[in-house]
């Protein structure tokens, strides 16, 4: 394998194995080079790059001498080396040294790139461990935000029943009124015949007839009109559960729908019915837009819940 394979092999990036071995000149230095420019972006090195453009590289053959920035210690064999050091770094403290910069041993080598490959790893992991952290981040808001949506339909959707069961026993109402005003006027015609036909009978017989036909029919339009001597406000409720019994004292304009909104919670589960023993009757939902006055729940009522 060449060196650029063996690079390759080792799992650095193609563009930036090639750059090392240009500047290296050999699988050696291409270890060293990434040693020092690894952790570095593509682009950043190209930028660099291109500065270098016009650095003197060692030519083959020449006699190697050992130069030292007395700054950061680096060693360089060649003088251009060190001077194009200088102008990057603006280092100007050299020294000569006798020490010959001698290439790495193959244990060397094989350190710097177990070091190289360490490095690799961890970068990728890190990288992997913030693209976790990121999408745990992206799931979590997401999942607040389809929490938040879902109670936001759910509050709509109950107010919209509430508002339904309003409007149903508002028009139940209406045509109560209506039903009950119908009686009252069919009982005052009916009392009115009557009393006509007693007038006609006496004026047959020749008898008078007393004025006083007119005073049932008074009494029995405030009954037909379903008006009692005391409303109730309140009802009280004994409401029997899966678990125990529930007491509640509640407005009589309450609808049965309000009322199973207001125990579903207490009994774990969405109320499909409330039933009576004596008399026996079951409200079911269709009847939840009755009122407890209209159930005739008032002024108490004891109810098993389903």
């Amino acid at each position: 394998m060449s060196d650029l394979d063996n690079l390759i092999a080792m799992g650095f990036d193609k563009e930036k194995s090639e750059m090392a071995l240009k500047k290296g000149g050999n699988l050696q230095g291409a270890i060293d080079w990434f040693d020092k420019n690894g952790d570095r972006s593509l682009e950043e090195l190209k930028a660099d790059e291109a500065e270098d453009a016009d650095m003197p590289a060692l030519q083959p053959g020449a006699t190697a001498q050992s130069l030292i920035c007395n700054v950061c210690q680096k060693k360089f064999r060649s003088t251009a080396q060190a001077e194009f050091h200088a102008g990057k770094t603006e280092h100007t403290d050299f020294s000569e040294s006798t020490e010959e910069v001698k290439p790495l041993t193959k244990e060397e080598i094989d350190a710097k790139l177990a070091e190289l490959k360490a490095k690799a790893a961890a970068r990728k992991a890190a990288a992997g461990d913030e693209d976790k952290e990121a999408r745990k981040k992206n799931e979590e808001i997401r999942r607040k935000a389809t929490k938040e949506s879902q109670d936001i339909k759910e509050d709509l959707a109950r107010k919209e029943q509430i508002k339904e069961a309003q409007k149903k026993r508002a028009e139940k109402k209406a045509d109560d009124d209506a039903r009950k005003a119908t009686l009252a006027k069919i009982e005052a015609d009916k009392q009115e015949r009557k009393r006509k036909a007693e007038i006609e009978k006496a004026a047959r017989e020749g008898r008078a007839v007393e004025q006083q036909a007119e005073a049932p029919v008074v009494a029995s339009s405030a009954a037909a009109s379903g008006k009692k001597a005391a409303d109730y406000t309140e009802t009280r409720l004994r409401l029997q559960g899966p678990s125990g019994n529930i007491m509640k004292t509640v407005s009589v304009e309450t609808t049965l729908f309000e009322l199973a909104d207001q125990v579903s919670g207490e009994v774990g589960h969405e109320v499909e019915s409330f039933s009576t023993t004596f008399p026996k009757k079951t409200y079911d939902r269709t009847d939840f837009g009755l009122t407890l006055k209209e159930a005739k729940l008032v002024p108490s009522a004891s109810l098993i819940i389903k």
